[in-house]
């Protein structure tokens, strides 16, 4: 079995590419890790901007939820709403740039992939200091973990979309079962204790206020815990992930991602302030997370705690795989409008959309490395872009109702319009707070990508107009082009070529070009008697051998100058040159041959010149008479 099959799996036939769909149980843990894993650290973000007010501070932290819930109970109705309207998925992107125009739809595109960048990082970030506080000897080596989880999930969205879903199941099933007990049995204490129940392992005491309320930090707050609601989206940029019926299926996994998180997201909050659990100092040596403060309390530090918080690491970590389902998807669209290069569009052996997955793997993993794999460093950039593409999906859809024409219309447009204004507010509450802490820079990245997706775009739209379609074939006068083959030595790699170029004209030139007087005196020898002397005797016309001396051992610029020559001397009359290549059929192989032949392949292209056209003419090595390792018809 090949490297790549182990790895990777078996290659996979356009055709299976139904079988690769998900449903309601593969598509929860495939779309919706991002939004369940914002349970673990949305909460605990809200309060530790909450920790200058102390224990008063969990007053405020469950109005802070609410609040959090009903934009995410807006957000939901929506989005139903626009996975129904859209079936082929986009998400954003299409809603806004159908409805917007195509300004809106790439800033909302641009928008989501910062965000589906940043997620990764944060996911993973998160889920490595989790593991980082239950082991303290690992800390120093974060960014090493960061990395490791970042190429093992990179490693198995290459597999396919189905084989991600199964894996992720167990850690996200898993976590929502042992969380959903320990908040179960904390709620029942509290119940039975008339709202004052017993920790069983104390959390850390609050500390004394050092600060009064203020609105200002109370919008910090609430900007910090609008983290809890990324990913929302998710569902409905892959819809077409789904199989059929594919609309069904998307609401459903959306139905249940927004019913889980909302419950957790109330029970966290509920449980906090019965059992006085507030955030500790990310940087101070006894920080506990708030769900490793909350579990203990409700059970203590037994096997379940360690069980729970076991799924709690694994959920962090492996919750950057929403995005690594969604940010190809939208690379293919944007590729499918020509504002990405096209290669993003394109299927690997796995049917997944690999130049997507690769490339956030690329870019998540220099944002961990350029932040120290630190999640608190990466949060001030999240949930800007969400918010975004949230506002203008909202917006975009509120236009699409307003074409419809049936009764239903007018309702939706409203809720629509309500989504629309909540999430813009919070978009603005959200850039306010965190803009002096580092949102600034995803305020400039997302308009970099726009600029970046514009410049993709007029760069095809001219490749387009230079080549656009002629109505008949121009008839001249098809004078055979003169062909020049560079030789290095004679043998059959350059016999081959000689022969392939005396089939395409008779003006046919040998160009050797030789390190020393002696040198090419032996190949003019071997020249004269295995290609003149047979020739002439069979009555043909031989190519002829010019010889260039090249005492400081260059190869591509005196054959460079002698095209030019050539074309000075043969004005209007293309120029075929061609390549005598060695083809290697083991990796390894590579490394033990120069590269000549593709580096004199660039170099005559990089030429520029339209009457000159680059042949190369290859030699398979290991097989017998130098024919292809392959056969037509069968896989590579």
């Amino acid at each position: 079995m090949r490297l790549s099959d182990l790895m990777l799996g078996r290659p996979l036939a356009s055709s299976e590419e139904g079988e690769q769909r998900v449903r309601v149980f593969a598509g929860i843990p495939m779309l919706g890790l991002d939004a369940l894993s914002s349970a673990a650290y949305g909460p605990e973000a809200a309060l530790t901007i909450l920790l200058p007010l102390g224990a008063a501070g969990l007053a405020y932290f469950g109005p802070i939820i609410l609040v959090i819930l009903a934009i995410l109970t807006i957000l939901y109705l929506s989005y139903r709403q626009t996975i129904a309207a859209y079936p082929s998925g986009g998400g954003s992107y299409t809603v806004a740039r159908e409805n917007l125009g195509t300004g809106m739809g790439l800033l909302a595109a641009s928008a989501l992939l910062v965000d589906y960048v940043l997620n990764v990082a944060v996911g993973i970030s998160a889920g490595v200091e989790a593991l980082v506080s239950a082991v303290p000897s690992l800390h120093h080596h974060l960014v090493g973990l960061c990395l490791g989880i970042l190429m093992l999930i990179t490693l198995i969205n290459l597999r396919g979309v189905k084989e991600s879903g199964a894996v992720f199941a167990l850690p996200t099933y898993g976590f929502v079962v042992t969380l959903f007990a320990a908040i179960g049995i904390g709620l029942y204490q509290s119940l039975v204790t008339g709202g004052h129940p017993v920790p069983v392992a104390v959390p850390p005491s609050l500390p004394v206020g050092a600060a009064t309320v203020s609105l200002w930090l109370l919008m910090r707050s609430f900007a910090s815990g609008c983290t809890a609601m990324t990913g929302v989206e998710a569902v409905s940029n892959g819809v077409s992930a789904f199989a059929n019926p594919s609309v069904k299926y998307a609401q459903r996994t959306l139905t249940w991602i927004v019913a889980i998180l909302a419950l957790m997201l109330l029970g966290i909050a509920y449980l906090c302030k019965a059992y006085h659990i507030g955030a500790t100092d990310p940087d101070g040596a006894n920080y506990q997370s708030v769900l490793s403060q909350l579990v203990a309390a409700v059970v203590g530090r037994g096997l379940f705690y360690y069980i729970t918080i076991g799924f709690v690491l694994a959920v962090l970590a492996l919750s950057a795989n929403t995005s690594y389902a969604d940010f190809p998807r939208l690379c293919r669209l944007l590729a499918r409008d020509d504002f990405l290069p096209h290669g993003f569009a394109l299927r690997g052996r796995r049917l997944v959309f690999t130049v997507g997955i690769i490339i956030l793997a690329i870019l998540s993993g220099a944002l961990l490395v350029v932040f120290g794999g630190v999640t608190d460093r990466l949060i001030p950039l999240f949930a800007i872009g969400a918010f975004l593409a949230f506002t203008l999906s909202q917006a975009g859809m509120v236009v699409h109702w307003r074409r419809e024409k049936h009764h239903r219309a007018k309702a939706a447009m409203a809720i629509n319009g309500i989504g629309a204004v909540s999430t813009g507010i919070a978009l603005a509450v959200v850039l306010a707070a965190k803009f002096v802490e580092g949102a600034w820079i995803t305020v400039l990245l997302i308009p970099s990508f726009v600029f970046i997706f514009m410049a993709v775009h007029r760069h095809y739209a001219h490749v387009t107009a230079e080549v656009k379609q002629v109505d008949q074939i121009l008839i001249g006068d098809d004078v055979p082009p003169l062909v020049l083959v560079p030789l290095k030595e004679w043998n059959s790699i350059s016999e081959r070529a000689i022969r392939f170029a005396m089939k395409l004209s008779p003006d046919v030139i040998a160009a050797h070009i030789g390190v020393g007087e002696e040198d090419i005196l032996r190949v003019g020898r071997e020249w004269q008697r295995c290609v003149e002397q047979p020739l002439i005797a069979a009555k043909r016309k031989p190519p002829r051998l010019i010889a260039v001396s090249s005492p400081y051992r260059r190869l591509l610029t005196p054959l460079i100058e002698l095209v030019r020559d050539l074309e000075k001397e043969n004005p209007g009359r293309q120029i075929a040159i061609v390549i005598p290549e060695l083809v290697e059929n083991r990796w390894w192989q590579h490394l033990l041959h120069n590269q000549r032949a593709s580096q004199l392949k660039a170099a005559l292209l990089l030429h520029g010149d339209p009457q000159l056209i680059v042949i190369n003419v290859p030699w398979y090595l290991g097989e017998p008479n130098g024919s292809p390792g392959f056969q037509p018809g069968k896989p590579e």
